[in-house]
């Protein structure tokens, strides 16, 4: 590991290239270094509050809100030690983005401050729920909703704070967000795929849906972009000319990436593997100034929150390289959109892929089964 010194010299040189995050060695010595996974928890907590948090992960068993504190403890420790501050519940309200509302660590008693985190803070937060969208759920004046800690996806640091992935809901229980929903059409998905699985093999306990999330984005200066009120405003095409149809300009495709953007994409590479998002192509798209990441597929639901996360890193990361990240359709009219491709499958707990023709006609009796289930 590089001395401070070393460090500083190192990212001071790597500002006049261009670059502005660096790490020493490669990624295998820092993937996943904001990250607080099991392996981590292990170290910070006992193991009766391990087994809890494991199960929960694992089978989405209940968590025993006695072993809170300890969990929370162990969290908070981690946390301090990594530098953070401060702490929020993450959640995917009807913006099609994220929210978080940051609370401090730090505490007063008798003058003298301390941090403070408990089980009660880590499991739920109440934030104004008064002002998002709501779908028509309740009255906006009624403002009370709940976020709720999701353990099926690891909390990891960001600018100084932990991030603690949660669910939305309001006083009554109804979803407020994106995230609940989904999280129940998974449990449902599991238990009706459970017993089609049983007829082939009665040791599945558990079907888990895994997603592999492709990014299409595209970049533009900073100084056009600021010229382009339809892109401040809306972060899409609004005016503009007719641009070409077809695949006219699809030369640009798998090209040579220009050096100003393969200097963005490494930057963003480097905090995205700190997150622990394993990031494993790049390349130029079709589209002019269009180009494309995708990371390894995971379980859907952290598969998820790390695509919002890497959003999140890309834009703010784009800033410094003074660039704009557009997420939207392609910046020109008439044109098709910029892709979030989703390459979603189906796995037991025993590790056998449901969508994967068999190479035997009991094992491929499987396939057909889920194949038209799904078909249906």
């Amino acid at each position: 590991m590089a001395t401070f010194r070393q460090r500083a010299l190192n990212e001071a040189a790597a500002h006049q290239t261009g670059r502005y995050y660096v790490e020493e060695g490669p990624v295998s010595e820092y993937f996943g270094k904001n990250v607080l996974d099991l392996d981590k928890m292990q170290a910070y907590m006992s193991a009766q509050a391990y087994e809890a948090v494991l199960a929960s992960v694992k089978f989405g068993a209940k968590l025993d809100r006695t072993l809170s504190d300890e969990i929370a403890e162990g969290m908070k420790k981690w946390a301090l030690e990594m530098g953070a501050t401060h702490y929020t519940h993450l959640f995917h309200p009807l913006t099609d983005s994220t929210a978080e509302k940051h609370e401090a660590f730090v505490s007063v008693k008798d003058g003298k401050a301390f941090e403070k985190f408990n089980g009660s803070a880590l499991v739920q937060q109440e934030p104004d729920a008064s002002s998002f969208p709501n779908g028509g759920l309740r009255n906006t004046f009624e403002a009370r909703g709940y976020s709720a800690w999701d353990p099926s996806s690891p909390v990891f640091l960001m600018d100084g704070t932990l991030c603690i992935p949660s669910v939305f809901v309001s006083y009554t229980g109804e979803a407020l967000d994106t995230k609940a929903p989904n999280l129940k059409s998974m449990q449902a998905l599991s238990e009706a795929a459970t017993k089609v699985c049983n007829l082939f093999d009665e040791s599945v306990g558990a079907v888990k849906v895994n997603l592999g999330i492709e990014q299409e984005y595209f970049l533009v200066d900073e100084s056009l972009y600021n010229a382009r009120p339809d892109l401040m405003l809306s972060g899409r095409t609004v005016i503009g000319h007719t641009s070409a149809k077809d695949q006219q300009l699809e030369d640009h495709y798998f090209g040579a990436i220009p050096s100003r953007v393969s200097s963005f994409m490494k930057d963003f590479e480097t905090e995205a593997y700190k997150l622990g998002i394993l990031l494993q192509t790049r390349h130029n798209e079709v589209a002019p100034n269009q180009f494309e990441c995708a990371p390894v597929f995971c379980e859907a639901t952290k598969a998820i929150d790390q695509n919002m996360m890497l959003m999140i890193v890309m834009q703010k990361v784009a800033e410094k390289h003074h660039l704009k990240v557009i997420f939207h359709e392609k910046p020109f009219d008439g044109v098709n959109g910029s892709g979030k491709h989703c390459n979603w499958s189906l796995v037991t707990d025993t590790g056998v892929k449901l969508l994967s023709p068999g190479k035997t006609p009991t094992k491929n009796l499987q396939f057909l089964s889920f194949y038209a289930s799904v078909l249906r």
